[in-house]
């Protein structure tokens, strides 16, 4: 049964993303069309965990809610027409640059009815936006259909006018009477008072304390404009966007970017170890200690790491002092939104740092890069290998080591745990990439925290997974451990470049490693129930501290 529901889930997945791609090459849909209809139902029959009650008619998701609008423009619940852009010089005009919650995208507020958003990272980001706005758009008409008193009825509930009036009015409510609309929101909604007010807690905030009745009474009302073809709603992709993707238009400016600052420093001919990780914890490790006056000690000090992400001040201070000290930070201007830090260990001064005791004495250099989405995991790493021409000499960058460390689904742990994959396997395919990790299980042996190490499932998109798959992958001979949206596009790029284009080395070592930041097969641990907190500073200084000894060991070793 659960096999069955598993390969029901595989095709609806695989049917989703064809026809997401056929509509972002036809250039608009209607959600309450024939192709709008084909996306919800196909996200119906998925039936994510972290959508959780999209399915049930008279019940509205709340935490998945929460957790797509949070990625998504603030003030799209109240637009009909949604454009999806490229860098198309919106920047330039007087329009407010509006950037989701949780994820870094500039967007756009054109009129009362249209919101643009600009879609830097390729296909990934495409999907991703649309799976969120076809949840939004299922959210909508259940909140239509429960706020009238019959389908065909244009007469609103007594519920629904006593929402529209807090949504509406500037009137201040007393208590008393913000706890009785309230009481009305959550007999809409199909949840408890309790349910209900924690969410108009979590939604909102000093300056818009009725937020969660704002949405829910532009979701519905929009959705109603719709259905009595008042205004339709209508999603678009720009003509010079459906052009750039998949051209590696943004990939190419990056890379071309990191590279001229690596000549211009005359690093591109030194040991270069490229790390795609936060912008945060390499740069701790090699710095923090002298910027903030305190001495290395025997054991790691992840209080110290925790304190720095707790305090904007500590963490402004080191990276004033890590530049001072030679590291090199490249603010992205190539629309990519990837960031990067340049490391010559040559000048990094290691006594105060946890690797001390190494006696490293070596000339390598240290790339970070900020992380990418999905598909452009393999745009950016197969631009930046690619040999590059300076002042009219073509070189090949001489890389060491490849590591990527990221955040990933667990199957088999909880929040915080560590994955130490073997071998990455396409979701939907039969694509699979094993490789030989310099990471190892034996590397995490920890009190406090459990590591797993095995297969891992690179998926289309991680709000699209359900418990049948997931146990499917799990629990078959498959044995995956996790789930992320990188690892299969990045080990492409690095097999194509030094495998197969010659581009680099073969002579390279690749550490991949993951923390845990949910757990989608048990409830109250998926993504939409909140992020990691403080519980991911010990696996992520923990990995970075693996990855840079191995780094520093191999500078040693190429010494000798």
């Amino acid at each position: 049964m659960v096999n069955s529901r598993a390969r029901e889930t595989t095709e609806a997945i695989e049917r989703l993303y064809v026809s997401m791609r056929h509509l972002f090459y036809r250039g608009f849909f209607k959600p309450a069309g024939i192709s709008g209809e084909s996306l919800r139902s196909l996200l119906m029959i998925i039936n994510p965990e972290i959508y959780g009650t999209m399915g049930v008619p008279n019940k509205i998701e709340l935490d998945g809610l929460l957790y797509v609008l949070d990625r998504l423009p603030e003030g799209i619940e109240e637009c009909s027409f949604i454009h999806l852009t490229s860098d198309e010089g919106f920047d330039k005009g007087s329009f407010e640059v509006i950037v989701p919650k949780k994820r870094r995208r500039n967007c756009y507020r054109i009129d009362e009815h249209q919101m643009n958003i600009e879609v830097l990272l390729g296909r990934s980001e495409i999907y991703d936006i649309l799976t969120h706005l076809t949840f939004l758009y299922i959210e909508a008409d259940k909140i239509r259909k429960l706020a009238f008193l019959s389908e065909r009825s244009d007469k609103p509930s007594r519920a629904w006018k006593i929402i529209e009036e807090v949504a509406t009015g500037d009137k201040k409510m007393s208590r008393k009477e913000k706890e009785v609309a309230l009481i009305h929101l959550s007999s809409l909604l199909g949840r408890t008072f309790d349910e209900t007010l924690n969410a108009y807690n979590s939604f909102g905030d000093d300056k818009n304390p009725d937020r969660l009745f704002k949405i829910i009474y532009h979701l519905g009302n929009e959705s109603f404009n719709d259905y009595k073809q008042i205004r339709e709603r209508e999603v678009h992709f720009s003509a010079i966007l459906r052009e750039r993707v998949g051209h590696h238009f943004f990939g190419e400016k990056w890379a071309n970017k990191v590279k001229q600052v690596l000549a211009e420093n005359n690093l591109q001919m030194r040991p270069l170890h490229i790390i795609s990780a936060n912008m945060h914890s390499v740069k701790n490790m090699l710095f923090a200690n002298d910027a903030i006056g305190k001495k290395v000690t025997k054991n790691v000090d992840y209080k110290m790491y925790e304190e720095i992400s707790n305090k904007k001040t500590l963490q402004e201070k080191v990276l004033v002092h890590s530049q001072d000290a030679g590291l090199i930070y490249i603010h992205d201007q190539s629309g990519s939104n990837i960031d990067v830090q340049i490391i010559d260990l040559a000048k990094t001064d290691l006594k105060n740092t946890p690797f001390a005791d190494l006696n490293y004495s070596g000339d390598d250099v240290i790339m970070v890069f900020d992380y990418a989405f999905g598909e452009q995991a393999y745009e950016v790493m197969d631009e930046l290998l690619r040999p590059y021409d300076y002042n009219g000499e073509i070189y090949t960058m001489k890389v060491k080591s490849i590591s990527i460390m990221g955040k990933a689904g667990i199957l088999m742990g909880g929040k915080g745990d560590i994955m130490i994959p073997t071998s990455h396997v396409f979701e939907g395919t039969a694509d699979n990439y094993p490789f030989e990790n310099a990471l190892k299980l034996a590397d995490f042996e920890d009190d406090e925290l459990r590591a797993f190490e095995g297969g891992m499932v690179t998926v289309l998109g991680t709000s699209l997974q359900n418990k049948d798959i997931l146990r499917y992958f799990m629990d078959t001979s498959w044995k995956a451990i996790g789930l992320e949206m990188e690892g299969a596009h990045y080990q492409k790029a690095i097999q194509v470049a030094s495998k197969i284009r010659h581009h680099i080395s073969e002579d390279l070592f690749v550490m991949y490693a993951y923390y845990a930041s949910d757990n989608p097969l048990e409830t109250g641990s998926t993504l939409s129930s909140g992020g990691l907190g403080l519980t991911g500073v010990k696996p992520t200084y923990l990995i970075t501290l693996r990855i840079l000894e191995k780094i520093l060991k191999s500078g040693i070793a190429a010494k000798k």
